[in-house]
């Protein structure tokens, strides 16, 4: 598995190994900076290596989603506070089963559910995909006050960040489309992301779907900011409001090129 690629060599895994088993049994073989710089977290945890730090959370998550086969997935975003009890739970439940029941019939269809992994409605979404039996995504992030990942992201696709760039560019570099249902700052910060990296050409263009219409009525006046000439009229076709799994998957599918 560790192997180097060129053939004679040791790989960088069986040198630690190697170093592992040798007694310290010198002041020199005993310091700290005789330790291999790959399995000396101090060192890694240094402010001069955060571009490190970066590059490995970057690696990570992309290589074992790589080996997992995840080619495409639909991002469902939603604040983690609603409980169960909630409709907008149920209806983003239904929504990931929809879309994982679909794939595993339509052998067209490689899209796999990812959340930010915690409760709420991100629980809602991966417990959807895995009522269908199928495998979600759950990019979790070190915070002080959130829970771990919710019990049904599928173990060897549950990654955890701590930079929050990083975990936005996961949640988009495989996106085919993306869901938002209620949500507080957070939810707001990835859509608006969202839609600025599509508006902008950053990203191709995906379909995007608002689920709630009365609370996004509500939160964000669309219509006043293309009115203030802050976006442009045509902006406000770059998203579709919705209320229920049924309708945002009549928009979801044809704009895949799947059929309902």
């Amino acid at each position: 598995m560790f192997r180097d690629s060129f053939t004679g060599f040791p790989s960088s895994a069986e040198d630690a190994q190697r170093a592992a088993r040798r007694p310290s049994q010198t002041p020199q073989t005993g310091s700290a900076a005789y330790c291999l710089a790959y399995t000396d977290t101090e060192f890694l945890f240094r402010p001069e290596l955060r571009p490190v730090r970066l590059q490995l959370e970057m690696l990570k998550p992309e290589l074992l989603q790589r080996e997992a086969g995840i080619e495409a997935t639909v991002v469902i975003f939603g604040s983690a506070r609603l409980p169960e009890t909630s409709p907008y739970y149920q209806e983003a439940r239904r929504l990931a089963k929809l879309i994982t029941c679909h794939c595993q019939r339509d052998s067209r269809c490689d899209l796999t559910v990812v959340t930010g992994g915690g409760p709420g409605i991100m629980e809602a979404a991966n417990r959807g995909a895995d009522d269908a039996g199928g495998k979600s995504i759950g990019l979790n992030i070190v915070l002080p006050f959130e829970q771990g990942p919710n019990p049904y992201v599928t173990p060897e696709l549950s990654f955890q960040f701590h930079y929050f760039a990083i975990r936005k560019m996961h949640f988009l570099i495989r996106a085919r489309a993306m869901v938002a249902f209620p949500g507080g700052f957070g939810t707001l910060d990835e859509l608006f992301e969202t839609l600025t990296l599509v508006q902008t050409g950053k990203i191709d263009s995906m379909p995007i779907v608002l689920v709630g219409r009365e609370f996004w009525r509500r939160i964000v006046d669309f219509e006043a900011m293309a009115a203030e000439g802050v976006i442009s009229p045509g902006d406000l076709d770059l998203f579709h409001t919705v209320d229920t799994a049924d309708e945002a998957w009549a928009i979801l599918a044809p704009a895949l090129g799947l059929s309902i």
